[in-house]
């Protein structure tokens, strides 16, 4: 009778710096590479997480990761699967031995407020897409939000095929509109069209507190004045 290995598998959560991603094919997204207290380590991401994931992480970001360990008896080594990625607390006062792998955090944590939710573009990095110029169109998405200072209102993320490779690029704004076989020279006019508004309200608000600006100004040099 042949020898019967077994699996273990439990939960984990750790904390690390994120160094870079792990990449197959070129194009693939399967994992992050993180430097904990206990060294450089591999956590491959779930699939939900690989189709969403924000490609622009800075590396030395402190994260924490939440998901599955599981330990192979016949290779006597632990695979990490994330289910959960999220920004680390600060690691201020961080203890230099403290231990990386830890049971996941108790249900009545304190929970950070949620951030304002942003309008998405969606971007496919399937390979035929990648090819017929998707990494120039992300770029150039990536240039038009910062040139309008929308980068704090909409977000840019790659997703897998969308079932129309022949008539790449393709994307999809976020009222859903999608597009085939675009650009980046083009990439201009569809923020135009998608995000006029939003960017005349940002150019008013900026306006509005010129104005408010000013007549504090003229108040106080109008008592001034007055003295």
């Amino acid at each position: 009778m042949g020898t019967i290995y077994s699996t273990e598998i439990a939960e984990f959560c750790l904390e690390g710096r994120f160094i870079d991603f792990v990449i197959k094919d070129g194009y693939k997204l399967k994992g992050l590479k993180l430097e904990t207290s206990e060294g450089e380590c591999y956590v491959k991401l779930a699939k939900h997480l690989r189709i969403a994931f924000d490609w622009r992480l800075p590396k030395g970001t402190w994260l924490q990761v939440v998901g599955t360990k599981k330990y192979d008896v016949k290779k006597d080594e632990f695979t990490l699967k994330a289910e959960r990625v999220m920004a680390a607390r600060s690691d201020l006062g961080r203890s230099t031995n403290s231990t990386a792998l830890q049971e996941p955090p108790a249900s009545n944590d304190v929970k950070a407020k949620p951030a304002k939710t942003k309008q998405t573009i969606l971007v496919c990095q399937k390979s035929d897409c990648w090819k017929r110029g998707g990494k120039g169109v992300c770029q150039a998405f990536e240039a038009a939000l910062s040139d309008r200072g929308l980068e704090d209102q909409v977000t840019i993320k790659g997703t897998g095929c969308m079932k129309n490779c022949k008539a790449g690029p393709n994307i999809v704004m976020p009222d859903k509109t999608r597009y085939s076989r675009i650009q980046a020279s083009q990439v201009s006019t569809l923020m135009d069209k998608h995000f006029a508004d939003q960017r005349e309200d940002k150019q008013t608000s900026n306006l509005e507190e010129l104005a408010i600006n000013i007549s504090d100004f003229n108040e106080v040099s109008a008592k001034i004045s007055a003295i």
